[in-house]
Formats: C-alpha cells, structure tokens, sequence
C-alpha cells in the first residue's frame, strides 16, 4: 500500500543543485504556485459563483477608490486656499465650489464606506459557505478512503493538515489575491501621478521593497516548512486536550489522577513546538525592524523635498498632499502586495494539505473493468487460497498461508488466543483490506472483482469495537441497514431477537429515546453490556446472507449470552455464521471450529472431533472450563 500518490509526490519541490537548475526550478515553482491558486479559486466557484463576482466588483472599487479620494482632497484643499485668500482680498470667496467638493467628498466616503460594510458581511458568510464546502469535500473523500489508510500515521498527518487549514485557507486566499488587485490599481495610479515631479521617486520605493519581499517569502516558506514537519506535535497536544473532555475516560483519569501526568505533557510538548516557531518569528520581525528603519529615512528625504517644492512655489498646498499622499499609497500599496503576495504564497502551500489528502489512492476497488454485482438473499461459498497479510508498513505476517472453505449453511467459530488473526481474518473476508498473498474466492470468483458498496450489503457484522451512536435507539438499530426505509416494527424484531427490547421498553419514548448525553441532557447512558445488545440488534436488522459476530458476547453475563445464542439457532438457519468468541462453551454451536494460532490455521473439525484430537483446541477448552469449575471465572 503506497501512502502517497503521485500526483502527491508531484507536489514535492526539489531543491536545485546547481546553477542551471535555478530557473527550472523557480518555472516550476510558478507552476505550482498558480495551480494550487486555481485549485482554490474553484473551491470557491464550486461553493457559489457569485462569492469570486462580488470579489472583482469590490478589488476594482478599492483600487480606484484611494486614487479618488486623494483628488477630490488635493482640489479641495487647494479651493479652501483660494476661498481664503479671496476672503482676505474682500473678493468674492468661492465657497459653492468648496461646498460642492465636500457633497462630492462625503458623498464618496458614505459609498466607500457602505461598499465595504456590505462587503465584510459578504466575506463572513463567504468564508461559512466554504469551509462548510471544503469540510463536505474532506467527509466525502474520507468515505472512499481505504481502512488501511487509517492505520498509517502518513495518512493521520495529511487527514489533520487539510481539517485544520483548508477549510478557512481558500477564502482567505481568494481575499487576499482580489486585495492585491486592488493594491496594484492603486500602485500604478500613485506611480503615474508621482511620475509628474520625480520619475525615480516611485523607482527607489520599488527598489527599497524588494529585500522586504524576500524576507516575506523565505519566511512564510519556512513557516510552512515548520508547521508541517511538527504536525506530529500538533496531533500530541490535541490528543492530551481530548483526554482531559473525553466523557468515556474522564472518569479514569479523575480516579487515577492523571490529569496533571496529561496536562504537563501538553505543555511540554507545545514549548518543544513553540520554540521553533518563536525562533523564526523573532528572525524575522528584527529584518523587517531594520528594513522599516532604512524605508522611513528614505521617504522622509522624499516629504523634504516635495515641502520645499512647495514652499518656494513651484508646487500648489494641494499637490503637496497629492504626492506626500501619493508616495504613502504607493510605500502601503507595496508592503502591502509584499506581504499578501506572501500570505497567499503561505496559504497555497497549505492547500497543499488538502490537495495530498483529496489525492490519498484507493486500493479497495474492483480489479476488473465491470465489476461483478453480487447476488443478495442465496447461499453462498467463500475459499481462502493459500492467504497471508500484512498490514501496511510491518513485514510481520498477521495471517500466514491460510487456506479454509466455508460452505453455506456453515456455521464457523473462530477460535486462538489473542493475536492470533481472528479479526483480521474477518476484516479480509469481509474487504476492509485485500491479502497479501494468495486469493480469496465468493462464489467461485476473486472477491476482488466484486461491485465493493454491493458485496459490503451481504454482511450482517458486529465487529469487536462497534459503534456507539449518539442518536436514538430507532436509528442506532437501522443503521444495521441504511439503505431501507425504516419500519418500527422490524426495529422491535431485531430488538426482540437481541434481548435489547427487556431494557428499552423501561425508557420513557421508548425507541425514539436518545441514546448517550453528548447533545442532549436527558439522553439515556448504556452499560456496555446493552449496548452490546443494540449492537446485535443491528446486525439482526440487517437482513444480510453472511452473519459475522467479533465477540459478539464478550460483554453479557452467562444467562444473556445464551439467550443470544438461542436466538442465532433460529436466525442462521439457511445462511452462513461466522463469529469469534473467548468463551469456548459457545463453539459447540458451530459445525466447523476454525483454530488459529500465530496467523496459522492449526485444527479444524466440529467440536467432539477436536476434543477427541486432544489438541491445542482441547487444552484451550478445557482449561477454560476447570477454570469455570474452580470459580477463577
């Protein structure tokens, strides 16, 4: 199983090793860059076209905008000079034209000021529309992920990388790329109006930005560099969070006094990750301290020489706050496309996370081009050929050369110690993971080539660790199977069968009870042992071909589990029963008794064969029972 694809392994920038690779690799850089831009834009297209309108409309308003403004104040002020002076000559002062540059003035602040409130509304809900869209993306792409993946910390890595940054990131950088427009509107206006007293003022402004611009770019690199490579302390200080609101353990922890053991260990680990990111942001706040100290000297030699312009004549007051304003603008617009060019340049390279985990491989997929629908509701034949697996990243086979036919009327009991392989065995009969080595054959044919959703519906299965669903106990029990509309009295049917019915018929609403208080406060709290009940209930609704049960009893008391097992009597009758059970007085249900050990199928036989064998499944047996005997159980 490879944990990263190539397309992943695309987005890994290799350093040039010399000279002539420079420009390659500053081509491929670009490259990039625009691609995980566009990749952004048509995050936001897909979420509402009308978001990236709205975003042009208001980057050309706002470039204009500052421009406009500074006219409107340059001639203002130089029509409040002639009125006085006017005033002071006894001559008529000219204060209609004053009064219709201040309508004009104010009237264009109220719509300046208008267009941007309106605008913050939009970007806020914006910015809900997306990420709800990306965190659907991400939902919908983790449905389609492999179980394999999930046992790789690779792939925990890119899962946390895209949940944390790519559902704010793509309206932030959408932002930020129509802000720079608006930034360069500007600029280029600034620049033709300096460019009337001094066309080498705009030019050193320029000059002096560049080593700003490299400071922004190595550092919002090395950001990203270092926010991804201790993504491993992230997800610690996250866990040792968790375990402190973690209503399932809180008990624990309380008991053994374990919060103050979990909360040093956060914050251990969060100055071992602040360190560095506190190193790189004092690094780069004292460039730019002395970047802004060498700027400010150079600008105020440029307001010298624009005020003796004006004091000897040659400029009118109102050009004097035209061009000062004018060389501000332009010294704002270029940190400012500085620092958002390096923002979004950041941003990109988060989406990455997103774009590396929406390209994670599926490898549980048919094999053949059409594939195979599988019959529902008949009989069926499974054959392990010669299996063996590992799971991904160990070399240790968990199941070793295992070949075992299961016929369809056959009950089999999945006996061995723990770590022999019985829940693995169940996880690649049942497709969650594809061998190793060797075939296993449904019905005669790879069950590779089957229609994967379609040979997921045939299993009615309660695994080891089964979910725990905070919603009511009608829906716990049809989640069994989804697909049918849900009918209250096969709800009771399958609730009957577990035994489950005894308990929920004592809840005030019944099956429409909500089960556990994570949402809400009169939710009724299950003993592991009914939930257990629940959980069979499920697969009881299920009216699957193939049963499977992973310990399907562990949690009940001897009177319930037998009660359970009288029940499967009736409901394996004309379908195949595969379970793992620890208590071996339950295998003698079974006519086939599949006995692992090390990954190894080491005995099989019904239970009077093997006891009469005296095998490794006899000694199991009947140390269990003299230890029932003796009371040690």
């Amino acid at each position: 199983m490879r944990y990263m694809s190539d397309a992943n392994q695309k987005l890994k920038e290799p350093k040039p090793k010399s000279i002539k690779e420079v420009i390659p690799y500053l081509k491929n850089l670009v490259g990039k860059f625009f691609y995980r831009l566009f990749y952004i834009f048509k995050l936001v297209w897909d979420t509402r076209p009308w978001i990236l309108a709205a975003m042009v409309f208001m980057a050309i308003f706002n470039g204009v905008s500052p421009v406009i403004s500074a006219f409107i104040g340059a001639e203002l002020l130089n029509a409040l000079l002639a009125a006085y002076n006017a005033s002071v000559a006894g001559l008529s002062s000219g204060f209609q034209w004053v009064m219709t540059l201040l309508i004009l003035q104010f009237g264009f602040m109220f719509i300046d000021d208008l267009l941007n409130s309106v605008n913050r509304i939009l970007i806020r809900i914006s910015n809900e529309l997306v990420s709800n869209q990306v965190n659907l993306k991400i939902m919908h792409k983790a449905k389609t992920i492999d179980l394999a993946s999930f046992d790789s910390p690779q792939f925990y890595e890119k899962f946390e990388n895209a949940s944390r940054e790519a559902s704010n990131r793509p309206i932030q950088v959408t932002n930020a790329t129509f802000t720079i427009m608006s930034s360069l509107i500007s600029v280029v206006s600034f620049v033709t109006i300096l460019a009337a007293i001094s066309p080498f003022a705009p030019l050193i402004i320029i000059v002096l930005s560049i080593p700003s611009a490299i400071i922004n770019f190595v550092y919002r690199r090395k950001n990203f560099q270092y926010v991804r490579r201790r993504s491993k302390d992230r997800r610690e200080m996250n866990y040792y969070s968790r375990l402190m609101m973690d209503k399932d353990i809180v008990k624990e922890v309380k008991m053994f006094n374990l919060a103050d053991t979990f909360i040093d260990r956060y914050q251990a680990t969060y100055m071992q990750y602040f360190k560095g990111l506190r190193r790189l942001i004092t690094v780069e706040g004292m460039w730019m301290i002395l970047i802004t100290m060498i700027t400010t000297v150079v600008h105020g030699g440029m307001f010298l020489y624009i005020a003796r312009a004006v004091s000897v004549g040659t400029l009118e007051i109102g050009a004097y706050a035209l061009y000062t304003g004018a060389l501000k603008s332009i010294a704002r617009g270029i940190s400012s496309l500085i620092s958002t060019t390096a923002s979004i340049y950041e941003g990109t390279l988060f989406i990455d996370n997103m774009i590396e985990f929406m390209n994670e491989e599926q490898s549980i997929k048919p094999i053949i081009t059409k594939p195979r629908s599988v019959p529902r509701h008949q009989q069926h034949e499974i054959v392990f050929d010669n299996v063996s697996f590992h799971y991904p990243g160990t070399n240790h086979d968990v199941i070793k050369n295992l070949s075992l036919t299961i016929n369809s009327d056959d009950t089999v009991v999945l006996v061995g110690l723990n770590g022999a392989g019985k829940t693995t065995l169940i996880k690649l009969l049942t497709r969650l993971y594809d061998p190793s080595e060797g075939v296993i054959y449904l019905d005669g044919h790879d069950i590779r080539e089957y229609d994967v959703s379609e040979l997921y519906r045939i299993f009615g299965i309660i695994f080891q660790d089964f979910g725990k669903y905070a919603v009511s106990v009608k829906e716990n029990i049809a989640f069994g199977e989804i697909e049918k509309p849900i009918k209250l009295a096969m709800i009771k049917e399958a609730a009957h069968q577990s035994n489950a019915d005894a308990f929920i018929k004592d809840f005030e609403q019944g099956y429409q009870t909500q089960l556990m208080r994570i949402f809400d406060e009169k939710g009724q709290e299950l003993s592991i042992g009914q939930w257990q009940k629940i959980a069979i209930a499920r697969a009881f609704y299920n009216n699957s071909d193939i049963l499977i049960l992973d310990e399907p009893t562990s949690a009940l008391d001897a009177i319930a589990e037998q009660e359970i097992y009288d029940q499967f009597d009736k409901l394996r009758k004309d379908k195949m029963t595969i379970f793992v059970s620890h208590r071996l007085s339950s295998a003698t249900i079974a006519n086939k008794i599949v006995v692992l050990e090390d990954g190894k199928l080491i005995e099989l036989g019904n239970h009077q064969q093997l006891m009469q064998a005296q095998g490794h499944y006899w000694k199991l047996f009947t140390t269990q029972a003299e230890r029932y005997i003796s009371g040690d159980i």
